[in-house]
């Protein structure tokens, strides 16, 4: 039996999906509580109907997201891992990236599943699980105090706000994004693989592309004043950033 097909087992998914039928319940326990909670108080029945639905109805292609990043993580660590990763705590920015450097670190060239073995998918499995536990376990201690300076606003900042919340969101996903461009960036610049098949030409295209699809969503959000489209932008600059990933390894 390959590893593969043993991180596929039943058991895995028994102790995964044991795990998100969990989750799932909990949810559906709160929605409950929440629904008579709003009934209690007196609210529109007719109004909270539309905001479920609405809720719902917005969640689905966002999620398209989080499948794509299963079914690019299960080739090498099967399905029921990053399922059970990106259905409760897990993103998929995160996800990808830790589970690429841990595979890096137990030996592998990447997430390769033929290169895979029991004691990498314990590796990159652990340390997955590891990392993200801390912002639950730091929120109990300092979340108050933390959404207090995220409410403060920033000193000599524009008048519209943004305060500390805006800076370190900003700084994060500037960060994230020289984390994953830098390396395929500095191999172009070198000539590294430049002229080989999906070379580091290619995940820069690919992002560029991804970069002009997001600029579309945003000007139709902010010009055209289609607020909307802002929780398909994510969703939507994947689809098309990895179609045209595809159509570039054709050509």
């Amino acid at each position: 039996m390959t590893i593969l097909s043993q991180l596929n087992s039943p058991v895995m998914y028994l102790i995964c999906g044991g795990i998100i039928a969990f989750v799932a319940l909990v949810c559906v326990f709160f929605m409950v509580r929440a629904w008579r909670a709003g009934v209690a108080i007196g609210m529109d029945k007719t109004k909270m109907k539309r905001a479920v639905v609405s809720s719902a109805t917005f969640t689905v292609l966002p999620s398209v997201g989080i499948l794509l990043g299963v079914i690019a993580l299960a080739g090498s660590l099967g399905t029921p891992w990053p399922w059970l990763r990106l259905s409760v705590i897990g993103a998929l920015h995160y996800e990808t990236q830790v589970a690429e450097a841990a595979a890096e670190a137990a030996g592998l060239s990447g997430l390769n599943a033929t290169e895979m073995t029991a004691r990498a998918f314990t590796s990159i499995a652990l340390l997955m699980g590891l990392c993200i536990m801390w912002g639950m376990i730091l929120s109990i201690f300092f979340n108050k105090r933390y959404l207090k300076k995220l409410q403060t606003p920033k000193a000599g900042g524009p008048s519209s706000g943004g305060g500390f919340g805006d800076v370190a969101m900003t700084a994060m996903f500037i960060g994230l994004v020289s984390a994953y461009i830098g390396s395929y960036l500095g191999k172009f610049v070198s000539g590294e693989g430049l002229f080989t098949f999906a070379g580091p030409w290619l995940p820069l295209a690919v992002a560029a592309v991804a970069a002009a699809v997001m600029a579309v969503f945003v000007w139709l959000a902010e010009k055209k004043n289609a607020a909307w489209v802002e929780s398909f932008s994510i969703a939507g600059s994947m689809i098309v950033a990895m179609a045209a990933a595809v159509v570039l390894n054709l050509l």
